[in-house]
């Protein structure tokens, strides 16, 4: 308790002894180092930000070819269970073959 009691008139003495700072213009800027640093960063942000764009457009090729896909082996399912579907039943032409009765081509 009476190191709190301390503590503040010390604190008080410590910042009153001590001179204000001069203000020093080349001291304040950052110089030719700290342009480099910003460049740095600046480059590899924009150098990162070209790498996103790439692997978010890849992804998206992928996700458009997988729905192609997806949407052709739909439809050759389809056509494969329509073609089972269509001679199974009796009495009916496949695709592409004349009807019975009918002539062929080149009679």
């Amino acid at each position: 308790m009476s190191a709190l009691l301390l503590a503040g008139p010390i604190a008080s003495f410590v910042l009153a002894s001590t001179p204000p700072p001069e203000f020093d213009p080349d001291t304040v800027t950052p110089g030719p180092a700290g342009f480099v640093a910003i460049f740095f960063v600046a480059a590899m942000v924009v150098l990162l930000g070209f790498d996103l764009n790439r692997r978010v457009r890849r992804n998206t090729y992928r996700a458009q070819i997988k729905e192609r896909l997806a949407a052709e082996i739909a439809a050759n399912e389809a056509a494969a269970t329509g073609d089972a579907e269509h001679r199974a039943t009796p009495g009916q032409p496949t695709p592409g073959q004349p009807t019975p009765g009918q002539p062929t081509p080149g009679q």
